[in-house]
């Protein structure tokens, strides 16, 4: 039972903060720049959620399972936010699952290797996350025509929304993201892999003094 408290924790927390870092209106104000952190955030909440549940389960296919999970709770919470005025169609794509996958292939494919799903699978997330969320991008209703159509007149004069900072970044967003996500990952992955030790320490912990 106390697994399936974990992921739904974790994935709950997880899918809040993604969510947020896919507001549509940072797209709009600060589209290729903020790309880049963006991309850096959900490879964080993905690659540390997915990797807990991973070796806490120690079952190849629970990281994806963990990534569906994320995918069906935002869609639920962008479903609220339409009903407030919101777009619906800025994140509806399962863009965490193809990363997930890969997560779960370097862990199997190593027959459960901890140090190869840090280093291997952080790898393959942070590199292919950035590609997965351009798709996603660019598959959904154009960001500067959303700005229009679902005004935002409460913003300070410094977020209104401004031209796409094309050649920012070497005019390559993808690859910034895609870089600095395959070194982040892997610290990510570990913070995963470490929670799983801890949350066992605790359970034995809280066995012994009951």
């Amino acid at each position: 039972c106390t697994h399936y408290l974990f992921i739904v924790v974790v994935a709950v927390n997880s899918t809040l903060l993604t969510i947020n870092a896919g507001d549509y209106i940072f797209y709009t104000d600060w589209a290729w720049t903020s790309f880049v952190v963006f991309s850096i955030s959900q490879t964080l909440m993905l690659t540390v959620g997915a990797c807990y549940y991973l070796t806490f389960t120690g079952v190849p296919g629970t990281a994806t399972y963990y990534a569906l999970i994320m995918t069906v709770y935002t869609w639920i919470a962008k479903g609220a936010w339409f009903a407030f005025g919101y777009p619906y169609d800025f994140i509806v794509t399962p863009v965490w699952l193809p990363s997930a996958m890969l997560l779960d292939l370097a862990y199997w494919a190593t027959k459960k290797n901890k140090h190869s799903l840090i280093l291997f699978g952080g790898v393959l997330v942070g590199m292919s996350l950035p590609l997965f969320n351009m798709v996603n991008l660019i598959t959904v209703a154009d960001p500067l025509e959303t700005a229009f159509k679902y005004p935002r007149p409460t913003l300070p004069p410094y977020m209104t929304p401004i031209e796409p900072q094309v050649g920012k970044f070497y005019n390559s967003p993808v690859a910034l993201g895609a870089g600095a996500g395959a070194v982040l990952a892997c610290t990510f992955a570990a913070l995963g892999c470490k929670l799983t030790t801890w949350t066992y320490r605790w359970m034995a912990a809280w066995s012994q003094s009951g």
